[in-house]
């Protein structure tokens, strides 16, 4: 957490973080044109700020993709903002966001780096045992991950209104490397997945009408830890999934933590 605050310290440090959250996955001439800083300088600070974990980067192709990455500011959040005043904190800080920042789009990939005291292994059955995800997600995915396997979503249940199994030939997986690497297209929006998670008509109507997206996992294994890196993507412009997801995956990925490291998921 030191190396967070420290990282943070930095106005230039901070420039960079704002423009990864004005526009995400940038290249670093990127970064370089809309900042007035050398190119060796926003190395520099990349590297501190990738040190930190509050930067991770994703290689399409021969470019090196920078996606601001929310987990220590969700740690932070966790950690110091939920014993005092959180909703007061929110709200502010949703006010001078709205009054500040001019709009913007929402079209970016979702990219989410963790760290998890566990095994590639463990954490590969984590991600595709039906059981297991039951408990930190409330979905059970049924399919035999090979590749080009159709997948389906069952979810709801406990907690929730109803339970939806959601089946469609466009939900496949698409990667499927045992403790390495995952990758699958997202689910249909059918108006029984809709009911069973509470979303109301006119939201799974625009979910629906949107091209499907996909969400990959990449894991790396660090001696005790294991890197989990999750990019979500394939956004139309203006997306109404990409807000969504956007405050579901943080939650969803500290749950599966906490699950893998203490043996049992956050309060959903």
């Amino acid at each position: 957490m030191d190396e967070v605050f420290k990282a943070l310290a930095d106005p230039s440090r901070r420039a960079l973080l704002d423009s990864l959250n004005a526009h995400n996955g940038q290249t670093l001439r990127e970064l370089c044109a809309g900042l007035d800083m050398a190119r060796q300088s926003v190395s520099k600070h990349l590297a501190l700020l990738e040190a930190a974990h509050l930067v991770t980067t994703v290689r399409r192709g021969r470019e090196k993709l920078h996606y601001l990455n929310a987990e220590p500011i969700h740690a932070l959040s966790e950690r110091w903002i939920r014993q005092y005043d959180r909703e007061r904190v929110r709200a502010l800080a949703d006010l001078k966001t709205a009054l500040e920042q001019p709009a913007m789009t929402s079209n970016d990939a979702f990219v989410y780096m963790t760290y998890i005291r566990t095994t590639p292994e463990r954490l590969w059955q984590a991600l595709t045992d039906p059981a297991f995800t039951r408990r930190y997600w409330g979905v059970a995915l049924e399919t035999d991950w090979a590749v080009g396997s159709a997948m389906v979503w069952e979810e709801g249940g406990d907690g929730a209104q109803s339970r939806s199994r959601t089946e469609d030939p466009g939900q496949v997986v698409l990667e499927a490397e045992p403790g390495r690497r995952l990758a699958y297209t997202w689910h249909t929006f059918t108006p029984e997945w809709a009911a069973s998670v509470g979303v109301d008509e006119e939201t799974r109507a625009r979910l629906a009408a949107e091209r499907r997206s996909k969400v990959t996992f990449d894991l790396e294994p660090l001696g005790e830890m294991v890197k989990l890196t999750v990019v979500h993507d394939d956004f139309e412009p203006d997306s109404t999934l990409r807000g969504m997801i956007g405050e579901g995956w943080p939650a969803l990925l500290a749950s599966l933590k906490t699950l893998l490291e203490t043996g049992d998921p956050l309060p959903q």
